[in-house]
């Protein structure tokens, strides 16, 4: 019977399990945006998932939103990743990098003083996690349509870039409330040219920006994320359902590696809109990945299902190094330190412990 421990090819990616690491900020890259040694001792010993997706990140130093994020767009961010994914392929592990610009989820104390960018400007609620702790967010500044071709651009060198660093692939990040997100669901964007209104205009970033990557790194090593109902950063739609259908729909045209779905709401954002997850997979002809809350059954029974062709679990792989291991032996889980989740050093970072530590 087909379950978490199945090989899969997602595209290009050969994995020799079903159980992929989720993407998961945790602040401990340097001011320059290089990842650090620290860093590839905590990717390291999570390669035995059957992919690991790295933390989000930012493409360019706009893109940035959070205080310590690695970067993929210097030659010296490439060099430090490059030590990480020569430290998970030593172990048999495959890994892709998500490429993430956030948009309004930002400060300008983030961004060298500049006024965070998104599709329309509508201040979101909330505060910004900044170098002096929590502070209001500012209503960022509307892009204009010129400048659109840039931040396609911008994904493109990361890829590049993500490339060069020895990725298995990319995931383009367009959920949870960040810029490409920003620009498809109607509660952030207003915008009345041929980037806002339906859902082809809304759409139509996140399928340039798709386009782009896909002609870099080839089809086969790129997916996309999705959040059609987190409300995560003051997010919403008028009509969830209709328009992810449709983007799915729209992203079956370049025969994806696959689909990331967060299939809910996550970082307590708020009362998830209900949606039919499953008539939202049916449309998808790409490898579907599933994401949110799923424990070792929910996961069988999801790939047993044919619901999802793998699974990816977030804060039980920040707690358990060897959560495939431990998944196979029905063995008990460490529990995650929440107050170490964002930002510190070893603890609560690379110091959980091994089943047989």
């Amino acid at each position: 019977m087909t379950d978490l421990f199945s090989p899969v090819k997602l595209g290009s990616i050969a994995m020799s399990n079903r159980m992929v690491m989720a993407p998961l900020t945790r602040n401990r890259s340097n001011m320059e945006g290089v990842p650090q040694p620290i860093n590839v001792t905590y990717y390291e010993q999570r390669a035995s998932a059957g992919l690991i997706i790295t933390e989000a990140t930012p493409i360019s130093a706009m893109g940035h939103g959070y205080p310590l994020l690695p970067g993929i767009y210097t030659d010296a961010q490439v060099a430090g990743w490059k030590k990480i994914t020569d430290a998970v392929h030593a172990k048999g592990g495959k890994i892709v990098i998500q490429l993430w610009h956030v948009g309004r989820i930002s400060h300008p104390s983030l961004l060298n003083g500049a006024q965070p960018v998104a599709p329309s400007a509508i201040k979101p609620a909330g505060k910004a996690f900044t170098y002096t702790g929590l502070v209001d967010y500012v209503e960022p500044r509307a892009l204009d349509v010129s400048e659109l071709p840039g931040i396609v651009a911008d994904y493109v060198h990361a890829t590049k870039c993500a490339l060069a660093a020895g990725f298995d692939g990319v995931e383009i990040h367009s959920a949870n409330g960040y810029l490409l997100d920003q620009f498809l669901r109607d509660g952030t964007n207003k915008r009345t040219d041929n980037y806002g209104g339906s859902f082809e205009n809304r759409t139509r970033l996140l399928m340039e920006v798709t386009k782009a990557v896909v002609a870099v790194a080839g089809s086969d090593k790129v997916g996309v994320r999705l959040s059609p109902v987190n409300p995560f950063n003051d997010m919403k739609d008028s009509n969830p359902q209709s328009l992810f259908n449709y983007v799915t729909e729209q992203l079956n045209q370049f025969n994806l590696a696959y689909l990331h779905v967060v299939e809910g709401g996550i970082h307590g954002g708020g009362v998830a809109d209900p949606f039919d997850f499953d008539a939202m997979r049916k449309l998808c002809k790409s490898p579907y990945m599933a994401n949110l809350s799923y424990d070792k059954a929910r996961g069988n029974a999801a790939i047993a299902s044919g619901h999802a062709d793998a699974v990816a679990y977030g804060v039980p792989f920040i707690a358990n190094p060897d959560l495939v291991e431990r998944f196979r032996q029905d063995a008990p889980l460490n529990a995650a330190d929440s107050k170490s989740f964002y930002g510190g050093s070893e603890k609560g970072y690379t110091d959980y412990p091994f089943l047989n530590a």
